[in-house]
């Protein structure tokens, strides 16, 4: 209510201002004196004050018409600020509803009214871990990340070996180049983390994702590990892992997710790959529909992690997917 009044002090300060000036337009407005009595002319004489006034007369109705069209200008002007403001006003104290009731929420929007929640120790402790994971940038000199990237190939193709780091076998898996270690910089080596727990934990739906095994493929597939960093950046945006503490509805039932299962957000990523895919089914989508089908899935997601009833990761409807 504050701000509404705050709104309702602001018309009035312009109100006041536009009589203002209206007042200081009249004052400045030359006043006509009255014309003096003057005899009555002969028939067929000129009276000089008679032809003078009646030329004043005309020129102040000339004067007239763009004066009085200026005015009535900021007439209109004021009463449409007015009208917006209140409207504004009543946007800004008014409840926030869903259209339809369909979609909670389609968008993350960061609440500019965000009033802080508590954590519990163990949602702080894995939240703080999980950020951390975040600022580490994929290093190819470091053996650690070398090594999850040989596990990766590894787990996609077990039976085929990988004849190097740099190779033009990484473009069978969907990277854009024979160096993968190019596509993680939009990401860092959390996207390889989740490409990898994907495939150890659920090798079937993996492996159906990779050689794209299921329904009917479009001529142009997208790049299987290419959009596994996508949907990484996606997930990150989407729950607001980059603040101190999430401040939208999916990143805040996210966190309680979390506090129950410490792999919340690798298991998340999968679900995600698998709704995408199928969302990219739906759509009978081609390669350069990507990012719609990208929003798409995001939309999706937002609307299950917004459902009142989800205490942990398996409650998640897409859950079945995997």
């Amino acid at each position: 209510m504050k701000q509404k009044y705050e709104v309702f002090e602001k018309v009035k300060l312009w109100k006041d201002e536009v009589e203002k000036q209206m007042d200081r337009k009249i004052r400045e407005e030359p006043c006509s004196p009255r014309p003096k009595a003057t005899p009555t002319p002969e028939p067929g004489s000129v009276d000089e004050d008679e032809i003078y006034w009646r030329r004043r007369k005309e020129d102040e109705e000339l004067e007239w018409t763009p004066n009085s069209t200026h005015l009535i200008s900021q007439f209109t002007q004021c009463f449409m600020l007015i009208y917006i403001l209140l409207h504004v006003a009543n946007a800004m104290v008014g409840s926030r509803s869903w259209i339809g009731g369909l979609f909670h929420r389609t968008t993350t929007k960061r609440d500019d009214k965000f009033i802080d929640y508590p954590l519990s120790p163990i949602e702080e402790e894995r939240l703080q871990r999980l950020q951390e994971r975040l600022q580490v940038p994929y290093d190819e000199t470091r053996p650690d990340h070398q090594e999850s990237l040989r596990a990766l190939w590894h787990c996609s193709f077990p039976n085929v070996s990988l004849e190097g780091l740099i190779s033009d076998q990484w473009k069978d898996m969907g990277w854009q180049g024979p160096n993968p270690s190019t596509d993680f910089r939009g990401c860092g080596f959390i996207s390889l983390e989740n490409l990898l727990f994907f495939a150890r934990k659920y090798p079937e739906s993996f492996h159906k994702l990779l050689l794209k095994k299921d329904g009917k493929r479009a001529t142009w597939e997208y790049p299987f590990a290419v959009a596994g960093i996508n949907i990484s950046f996606m997930l990150i945006q989407m729950l607001d892992l980059c603040s101190e503490k999430p401040r939208c509805l999916p990143g805040m039932n996210f966190v309680k997710l979390l506090g129950e299962n410490e792999e919340a957000f690798d298991v998340l990523y999968c679900i995600a790959f698998e709704m995408m895919d199928a969302q990219w089914l739906a759509m009978h989508a081609s390669y350069m529909d990507f990012n719609d089908v990208l929003q798409a899935t995001r939309m999706q997601l937002e609307r299950e992690l917004s459902l009142e009833d989800i205490n942990k990761i398996q409650d998640l409807p897409a859950y079945n997917l995997l």
